[in-house]
């Protein structure tokens, strides 16, 4: 125990790390790799084995035997077609609703504001996170409401908020991942020399022109990688459509169902593949963008 624990030994050690840089990226990375293969490899590996059992009629319980009853129902059940084009849809709609109002934010940021400001607003692009998730859904519901904060301020107008469904659920779910989106978009817009903006405006194009020419295709790749975030997120979410989407389901909630009143976690583990399919299909397509790389 004395040897292993000699000054030599340390000194040996920390020479052969220092001059072997490989060995030190694997001693750094074989904790988090390890975790990784474990919790989130394992994981996705037993959901996978799991929707291959069956439920028995009779007792309810859990047979571990094989069968494709359960992916066959998911993938040919119109309740489930159906839904996964709603939850798919949510996810889209949330996805361009917060590109939109990420890319002005992100460019004032990146290109227009003070280094004073774009520390603070980078502060407040921060502060909602600080936030519990449920706090700020639960937020949302309140002001949803029928007699919410939306609902009053509307009513000189003689208009009504959307109430509960799954409009209040893309608005929460906007919301919520904004933060998200806005971070990656300004990440890449700061990497945008600032010469080939004023170059293009020495050129005589117009702001549109060296907005559309000159920044969006540079700034792209950092907007895919937004997308990943508000997308993903929103694919998987049902806590917030739970509890602003009225009667709406999600991929989410049926695997919930599933899961507790049901209790059929074969069929919950099957549901619960659709989403991971999508993302890894999203994932393949945007891997050739450069978008993972702004991540």
């Amino acid at each position: 125990m004395n040897a292993l624990l000699s000054p030599g030994l340390g000194r040996r050690t920390s020479s052969f790390l220092a001059t072997h840089s490989r060995a030190r990226l694997a001693l750094v990375l074989i904790a988090p790799l390890t975790w990784l293969v474990v919790v989130y490899v394992v994981a996705l590996a037993l959901l996978l084995v799991t929707a291959l059992w069956r439920v028995d009629g009779y007792t309810g319980q859990i047979s571990p035997s094989w069968t494709l009853d359960n992916i066959r129902t998911v993938v040919t059940g119109s309740l489930y077609q159906t839904v996964t084009l709603r939850t798919v849809g949510v996810a889209v709609v949330v996805t361009v609703v917060d590109v939109l109002i990420a890319l002005p934010i992100a460019f004032y940021m990146a290109k227009v504001a003070s280094p004073r400001a774009r520390r603070l607003l980078v502060i407040a692009t921060l502060m909602p996170l600080w936030a519990s998730y449920l706090v700020k859904a639960y937020a949302w519901r309140s002001l949803l409401s029928e007699q919410g904060l939306l609902n009053w301020v509307l009513a000189p107008t003689g208009l009504q908020g959307p109430g509960y469904g799954l409009t209040a659920a893309i608005i929460t779910l906007s919301y919520l991942w904004l933060p998200y989106v806005i971070l990656p978009i300004y990440a890449g817009l700061e990497k945008v020399p600032d010469s080939l903006i004023e170059a293009s405006s020495d050129l005589g194009a117009s702001t549109w022109r060296t907005l559309g020419s000159v920044v969006l295709p540079l700034t792209t790749p950092a907007i895919i990688a937004g997308t990943i975030f508000s997308f993903s997120l929103s694919l998987g979410d049902y806590i917030t459509v739970t509890i602003v989407g009225g009667t709406s389901q999600v991929l989410g909630n049926l695997v919930y169902t599933n899961v507790g009143a049901a209790n059929n976690l074969p069929l919950a583990a099957a549901i619960a593949l659709v989403p991971i399919v999508i993302i890894f299909g999203y994932l393949a397509l945007v891997r050739r963008t450069g978008a993972l790389d702004n991540l």
